[in-house]
């Protein structure tokens, strides 16, 4: 009887000694997240998509992509230390860390970027029975700038700016976010919209399967203005066919989606975010005589399988548009070792 007794005393023991060993495994997994934008835009899938990826391929670690209000919410997400790292506008980054805009006199000192992803392009989307042929016609319509606060808004207004209006010289104006926005045009509560985003844009792309939309072409002369003014803009064209009724190339402005990050993340992990962003296989230094890597894709070519927009997400242009916010010490040494940088 004795002997039964110590026997199931060592079983509970070593039971509850398995039990209470669990949560310090779970310890070992650090939380990682990243801060993307409205469930309509390209930030939030390409987030998603980028956080599985990284969870799978780095040992110990557990990504998660949260729905935000882009670019300006998210560098005071980062700014504050209320995240670890965001997706961002390039120009919204450039004002952010230097203070200036809708930052002046609090600057983003902390901010620092993983890795320039695509261009994101202001896309001026009206409603084709709103009379609306050419930007010149948007004055005295309902318009719809993006969410308050967030780098479309900043685009929008710097976009006027170019064309010498301000937010009275519309019937109404209405601060929405790109699904907020698609479903007013479709309504026909609202005439014109701004969605800065990579192209296609879901958001766009649903209002144009049920109604009929137009496309604003920027003319030369005001994306000439544009660009010179704003150095961190340069002008591109929308391919005809993008969305439903395109039949012509549309020109228009760009700027950068950043990933970046808290400067006070560890170099170590944010080496091991870059790595596994553009690099096949799981997080393993291997030696040169070692075969063992696997060929699973890298975390942008696994965004470019689900989403037509991460098809430009390239490494050859990682560093377009980076500079005036410095690179964070982990990516930077993963593009020395590649020959990027010095």
């Amino acid at each position: 009887m004795k002997k039964k007794r110590l026997v199931a005393f060592v079983f509970i023991f070593l039971a509850l000694t398995m039990i209470t060993a669990m949560p310090s495994f779970a310890a070992k997994k650090e939380f990682f997240a990243i801060a993307t934008g409205g469930t309509g835009g390209v930030y939030y899938p390409l987030g998603g998509i980028l956080a599985q990826a990284l969870t799978d391929k780095i040992p110990d670690i557990i990504v998660t992509a949260q729905a935000a209000n882009a670019s300006v919410s998210n560098c005071n997400l980062i700014g504050n230390r209320q995240i670890e790292s965001a997706f961002i506008q390039s120009n919204i980054a450039y004002d952010a860390y230097n203070g200036l805009g809708d930052f002046k006199g609090k600057p983003v000192k902390n901010l620092r970027i993983i890795a320039s992803l695509y261009p994101e392009t202001i896309q001026i989307v009206g409603r084709a029975d709103a009379g609306i042929k050419t930007v010149a016609d948007i004055k005295g319509k309902r318009l719809i700038p993006g969410d308050r606060g967030s780098g479309t808004e900043i685009d929008c207004k710097n976009v006027l700016d170019g064309l010498g209006l301000t937010y009275k010289d519309f019937s109404n104006v209405d601060w929405l976010g790109f699904s907020g926005a698609s479903q007013r045009l479709k309504d026909k509560q609202g005439d014109i919209t701004f969605i800065t985003a990579g192209w296609p844009t879901s958001a766009i792309t649903e209002v144009a399967l049920t109604s009929d939309i137009i496309l604003i072409p920027l003319d030369e002369k005001t994306i000439a203005t544009l660009v010179k003014k704003y150095p961190f803009y340069a002008r591109i064209v929308i391919p005809k066919g993008t969305y439903r009724g395109m039949d012509k190339d549309v020109p228009t402005i760009t700027t950068m989606a950043q990933w970046a990050v808290d400067a006070s993340v560890p170099d170590d992990l944010v080496y091991k975010l870059t790595h596994v962003l553009w690099e096949k296989g799981k997080f393993v230094l291997r030696t040169k005589d070692d075969n063992s890597a696997d060929d699973a894709p890298s975390g942008a070519e696994l965004m470019a399988q689900f989403h037509a927009t991460a098809k430009q997400v390239q490494l050859k242009t990682a560093l377009e548009g980076v500079g005036a916010v410095p690179l964070h010490p982990g990516a930077a040494k993963y593009y020395k070792e590649k020959g990027m940088i010095k």
